[in-house]
């Protein structure tokens, strides 16, 4: 099913990989983030459960008889497989029956509610967690320096050119969306827009059949944008609702509405990480805020061009989010791991990439040039200190992925130094 329209993604190695070791892949992330075409590139045929053709009839077929609808060359596609959770289990019966790999891909845009499947399927169906395009994918960045390279040590010096502070903007604004690529900056701003419309008037009912406030929903969102790249606890987004909004949200409802969010692949959040590196140190453990693409964040801002460039502390919020968006990504094709740290003695490392052999390396993310001695201090500053404690383990690379250099080099410090627009995985 293949189609030349579409553009290849950093994920498609790894779904050939898994399709040789598993009877079925799910290939699960936001809506219009390109399952659907990656998955038909793998695909010999498909069926679309939200096809409404004769009355959705593909969905009804899959309700009487989800058997029937597995029948096709393999892999075969089933897209959208939640609007029918019984599927997951037909699906992982027919894998235990032919014994055969690679015979299905199914994709989801949510997560269903689990007392409708009865087994996980671990052997039979692996999981694939699918995000919006990096800048390399849809070819905003050069690929002059590979983030493998960094984190192994062999990355070498290359002038990489101007890089302009407006193109950044576009960048975040615009986002990873595939639809959004060589079209006007006004068109492509308001897909994120209709994604948060979408998720708060539809989505989010439509995942378990319950209404809910969306006055409430999109109060929170905000606040998500407004604390987006840090670490901000429940109670903090309580509170910055109350101050920006005089709205009071209860607890639970900030708890209930997280879930939701997270079981529409809405969020990104990016975990704390303290295995091997410093034991003998209290590690906090709050995830980092992230949206599934920095667009969402600014949409919910209101954020422009113009008042971004007037709003440098909320553009390097923004940037940081679109950076550990492609760190993520990249460091996927390599079964590396992304984290970030933070200790209660105040020390923070923006990005930690753990590798599969246990080893990690430390990112620090800064928007301009001037910012970037600031950011190998930080680094160097907490590597020595780890150097210190025969409990940890020191890192295997540093460095910092910046805005605005016009070259990706290793300082004399040891700090490899690269800009977000020549970076690959």
């Amino acid at each position: 099913m293949k189609n030349d329209r579409y553009r290849s993604r950093l994920i498609d190695e790894k779904i050939d990989n898994y399709l040789k070791a598993f009877g079925a892949i799910c290939i699960e992330g936001p809506k219009w983030c390109g399952k659907t075409w990656t998955s038909e590139h793998h695909a010999e045929s498909e069926i679309k459960l939200q096809d409404p053709a004769n009355n959705y009839q593909n969905r009804s077929l899959a309700e009487m008889s989800p058997l029937m609808i597995l029948k096709g060359d393999s892999p075969r596609l089933i897209d959208e497989w939640q609007d029918v959770p019984p599927l997951w289990d037909a699906v992982r019966s027919e894998v235990d029956r032919a014994g055969q790999k690679g015979q299905f891909i199914l994709t989801g845009s949510s997560t269903p509610n689990r007392k409708d499947i009865k087994h996980s399927g671990a052997g039979r169906i692996a999981r694939i967690h699918m995000l919006p395009m990096s800048l390399y994918e849809a070819g905003y960045s050069d690929g002059k320096i590979s983030l493998k390279d960094i984190c192994y040590g062999k990355a070498d010096d290359v002038m990489t050119g101007e890089v302009d502070l407006k193109d950044l903007i576009d960048f975040i604004l615009r986002g990873g969306w595939p639809d959004n690529i060589d079209i006007p900056l006004s068109a492509a701003s308001l897909v994120p827009k209709q994604y948060v419309e979408a998720i708060i008037t539809d989505d989010s009912a439509r995942i378990d059949g319950v209404q809910r406030d969306t006055l409430k929903m999109r109060r929170l969102l905000k606040s998500l944008a407004r604390n987006e790249s840090t670490t901000a606890t429940n109670r903090t987004l309580i509170r910055d609702i109350k101050d920006q909004d005089g709205d009071e949200i209860m607890p639970k409802t900030v708890t209930e509405y997280l879930n939701v969010f997270d079981r529409l692949y809405l969020l990104n959040d990016q975990p704390a990480y303290s295995s091997s590196m410093r034991s003998s140190v209290r590690i906090k453990q709050q995830s980092k805020h992230h949206f599934c693409d920095p667009s969402i964040a600014a949409s919910l801002m209101n954020c422009t061009p113009d008042n971004l460039m007037n709003d440098l502390n909320t553009l390097g919020f923004l940037f940081e989010g679109l950076v550990e968006r492609d760190l993520g990504i990249y460091a996927e094709t390599f079964d590396g791991k992304l984290y970030h740290y933070q200790d209660y003695k105040g020390r923070e490392i923006d990005a930690v990439i753990e590798l599969p052999d246990g080893h990690w390396c430390g990112f620090e993310i800064k928007l301009g040039a001037g910012e970037i001695d600031a950011g190998a201090s930080n680094l160097l500053k907490i590597s020595a200190e780890f150097d210190e404690d025969p409990k940890s383990k020191k890192p295997q690379a540093l460095c910092v992925v910046c805005g605005m250099s016009n070259a990706a080099y290793r300082r004399p410090d040891g700090v490899y130094v690269v800009p977000i627009t020549s970076l690959k995985n």
